[in-house]
């Protein structure tokens, strides 16, 4: 088990990894991780904030096509491509965290995917987020 790390430096680290996700996005080519290491050899990130933002993104990275599965299922009426990136790569992180990272608690990963989108996405981000991941918890999805 992992040691319990402070809430803030669980939030900036998945502020670090929403961010590597967007790029890796946008390159279009590797895995997250993949293309996340190699952004963060030239980058500087704290080392307090690595740790987590790995787990994160070998959690993301390893568990892809159940998490877009996921998406699919619970994003009504909404195809994973057509989701804007920066939501679709919060519910990502969330899924992730609710499914496999049982050292958080999932209404705290919900609370803070919902950080997430009021700060990065768009108005009706947090509402749709907030549904989506609400919905994977109820399923039984969020339970590792």
């Amino acid at each position: 088990m992992n040691p319990p790390l402070r809430s803030h430096v669980r939030s900036r680290s998945r502020s670090w990894t929403l961010n590597l996700l967007y790029a890796w996005e946008v390159a279009g080519e590797g895995t997250p991780l993949e293309h996340a290491r190699r952004i963060l050899a030239h980058r500087r990130m704290s080392a307090r904030y690595r740790p987590h933002v790995e787990r994160l993104l070998e959690t993301v990275s390893g568990n892809l096509p159940e998490i877009d599965a996921a998406i699919g299922r619970h994003a009504s009426n909404w195809r994973l491509e057509r989701l804007h990136v920066i939501d679709r790569n919060i519910l990502r992180i969330g899924i992730a965290e609710l499914r496999w990272l049982d050292d958080v608690p999932p209404r705290v990963t919900i609370h803070e995917a919902l950080k997430l989108a009021t700060r990065y996405g768009s108005p009706e981000s947090p509402r749709f987020l907030n549904g989506v991941l609400d919905a994977v918890l109820k399923a039984g999805e969020g339970e590792p």
